[in-house]
């Protein structure tokens, strides 16, 4: 997040307790908590509470360890996009800068500072409007739409580790948004007892919106010879079919 107080001075600092919360408006929540230790406010709360307008600059893993020694408690003064060895953008609608190495940026008005408390530890919601966003091109794909597989997300955990979302972790769930699934509790009880499917299967099962048709010709020829191979054992079978299904 990348702010200025009165005087033109320029902050930036990341935050892990971010998020969007509403795309019409388009609303982002960032969190700058009070410190534990010393129950002080941080340098970006001051200046959007004097200036209200900041720009939240999206992280990826090209930049993470630029954006780590950005969280250095630096004197007021000090300058963390020079620190960090970012390049200050010139924003086209607020006054502090852009992070010109960030792929995604957006400048906000600030709403609102709701603090949640007065101790150390105590979060203040900083609630953003989106006013313009930058995308880079290469983040698109042909239809000039984002490719979830070209922005290397970074998530922050509990001390000193991190994450990144790239091809190896990303994967897609069918919405159900479109027609209503039969639901976990409309699957047989055979099925819902299963000791080999999972939570996960089961889901994936009772989010079709109908029975499916079973061709009594089996045109599935790995399922007509498991029911043939183990039809004199009912027991093997169910057990056969559920690791079939699994898969």
């Amino acid at each position: 997040a990348s702010t200025i107080d009165k005087d033109g001075k320029v902050n930036l600092s990341p935050f892990s307790f971010f998020n969007l919360f509403s795309t019409n408006p388009p609303i982002v929540i960032f969190s700058p908590s009070r410190r534990v230790r010393n129950n002080t406010t941080k340098h970006t709360l001051q200046n959007v509470l004097e200036v209200p307008e900041v720009v939240i600059n999206i992280v990826d893993y090209d930049m993470v360890q630029q954006v780590s020694l950005s969280s250095c408690e630096y004197p007021k003064e000090v300058n963390e996009f020079i620190k960090a060895g970012f390049t200050e953008q010139p924003a086209t609608l607020v006054k502090p800068p852009m992070v010109k190495e960030s792929k995604v940026k957006m400048e906000c008005k600030v709403t609102e500072v709701k603090s949640l408390g007065t101790e150390g530890g105590a979060g203040n919601l900083v609630i953003c409007e989106v006013i313009r966003m930058h995308i880079d091109d290469s983040l698109l794909d042909a239809d000039k739409k984002m490719d979830q597989r070209k922005l290397h997300h970074i998530a922050r955990l509990g001390g000193d580790w991190y994450c990144v979302v790239n091809d190896q972790n990303l994967f897609q769930v069918e919405k159900p948004n479109t027609q209503l699934g039969i639901g976990i509790d409309a699957l047989p009880l055979s099925v819902r007892n299963s000791q080999i499917l999972t939570g996960n299967n089961l889901g994936q099962l009772a989010n079709v919106h109908e029975y499916p048709l079973i061709d009594p010709a089996f045109d599935d020829s790995h399922l007509k010879q498991i029911v043939l191979y183990y039809s004199i054992n009912p027991e093997e079978m169910e057990k056969e079919l559920h690791t079939y299904a699994k898969t």
